[in-house]
């Protein structure tokens, strides 16, 4: 069987003042249908470039992505994305703003009745049917992503894209947020590409964790298969051998690993440089 997604051989480059910038290089990821995929590294190593590029809002510079076959090269509604900022109008009521991505979507194939109840079902999936009538500027940070991600759901999304949602949130509405999106997956079994700095949130929540290198030419450096069974509970993978083993996993990646790459590039750098004044 064929994967969902299939990033081959992704390279990035940018034209900047300074002459180009490789920011990602020989990215290659395949991702099955109903896979939670979490990518993480050090500030700067192109985990949103990965994510822009699969949401068809960048075009590779070499390789690309194929979606069930077809090459992605512009943004569409089988790629909805969530970003840490909710991106509400806040004119409208979160009932309106997930609306307006529904008539978008399915303007032409639903009823007016079945558009109100397909957002309606949407928004008490993320638990906000209580509060669909008010305004984002109405409802707290934690309700605004909820209603985000409702929006996107409600676009039945082959693949959900999430760029930190829960980055700028507390700790305590973070964890109830990760929890109402395990339920989420758990019943729709969404395809989930993540975005995240934090390393707890990444084993919970995820199948496969990429670890991706420091840039610049940042390219994945391991994937860790996470295998604890689910449904999870947080409580009780505190004192789980497997669960601590992959925190570690990842921990020594990002500190020990990629600690080691950063005296490496910059001495490769400043080489590059006298080369260049000999030159």
């Amino acid at each position: 069987m064929s994967a969902l997604l299939d990033i081959s051989k992704m390279d990035m480059v940018f034209d900047t003042p300074k002459g180009p910038f490789t920011a990602l290089q020989g990215v290659d990821l395949k991702i099955d249908k109903g896979e939670f995929v979490s990518l993480i590294g050090h500030s700067g190593c192109g985990k949103s470039t990965v994510l822009n590029v699969v949401a068809g809002l960048y075009q590779a510079t070499t390789g690309g992505v194929v979606l069930n076959g077809k090459e992605v090269n512009e943004p569409g509604p089988e790629r909805a994305v969530v970003f840490q900022n909710h991106s509400l109008l806040p004119w409208l009521t979160a009932y309106e703003n997930v609306e307006l991505a529904v008539k978008q979507v399915f303007g032409k194939t639903k009823s007016k009745a079945e558009v109100k109840e397909w957002v309606e079902h949407n928004l008490k999936l993320v638990h906000m049917d209580h509060a669909m009538y008010k305004r984002p500027d109405e409802i707290s940070g934690g309700m605004k992503q909820r209603v985000g991600i409702a929006r996107a759901l409600a676009m039945q999304p082959e693949i959900l894209l999430m760029d930190e949602p829960f980055g700028a949130l507390d700790a305590l509405t973070r964890a109830h947020m990760q929890d109402s999106l395990m339920e989420i997956q758990n019943e729709l079994n969404n395809t989930v590409i993540m975005i995240t700095h934090d390393v707890d949130e990444a084993v919970l929540l995820s199948d496969r964790i990429v670890m991706m290198t420091n840039g610049p030419a940042a390219t994945i450096g391991e994937i860790l298969d996470v295998k604890l069974e689910r449904p999870r509970h947080r409580l009780e993978l505190a004192e789980d051998p497997e669960y601590n083993h992959l925190r570690s996993e990842v921990l020594k990646f990002l500190y020990e690993k990629q600690r080691k790459v950063e005296p490496i590039t910059k001495a490769a750098s400043k080489k590059e440089e006298k080369e260049e004044a000999v030159a």
